[in-house]
């Protein structure tokens, strides 16, 4: 399993005033934990699920990579975060694209997981983001060894650019899930 190095890109820590800022900032969004169940009503929804193989070791770095914001930076996505660890709490500010062209997108952990079987995490969206809505990563393990890798969002458009952008926001939406998705493949 590895990730796409050509996409890559590295983390970075976020300045501590920008991540006080981002920590005192309220979600732009009520239903907080909303991917972990029935997606709420009212907006896009996504689930897509790739399997990445088998047995511990696979799980172990599939595991280790959602929760160090690899499946971010494999598939092309700035992280600039509080933690290089994925931390409940933690505020990163997530960038698609580059220099100023770069669509930056403030986001906080709401949820983090790990129990042997599953690991993963979910964040909401922040003041700035284009949406509205939450997005989690999950690895999970099942009985029989197989490792799968999910991603499930529900999101609509929060700022006047997202909305003016209408369909070509959830054609974006799909290409970076399918990235985050093809980050983790074998």
């Amino acid at each position: 399993m590895g990730l796409n190095r050509d996409m890559g890109r590295r983390w970075r820590p976020l300045d501590d005033d920008t991540a006080a800022r981002l920590r005192a900032a309220p979600l732009t969004y009520p239903e907080v934990g909303g991917t972990g169940g029935q997606l709420p009503a009212g907006y896009h929804h996504l689930s897509q699920t790739v399997r990445l193989g088998t047995g511990g070791p696979c799980f172990d770095r599939a595991r280790e990579s959602v929760l160090t914001w690899r499946v971010q930076l494999g598939a092309g996505v700035g992280v600039s975060s509080s933690d290089p660890r994925v931390v409940d709490g933690a505020v990163a500010v997530v960038t698609i694209g580059i220099g100023r062209l770069g669509l930056r997108a403030p986001v906080r952990v709401v949820e983090v997981f790990d129990d042997g079987r599953r690991a993963g995490f979910s964040y909401g969206t922040l003041p700035g983001h284009p949406e509205c809505g939450e997005e989690r990563f999950l690895v999970g393990q099942d009985h029989d060894g197989t490792v799968t890798f999910t991603v499930t969002a529900f999101s609509r458009p929060h700022t006047l650019l997202a909305r003016a952008g209408g369909p070509i926001g959830r054609v974006a939406q799909k290409v970076v899930t399918r990235r985050y998705l093809g980050a983790l493949k074998q």
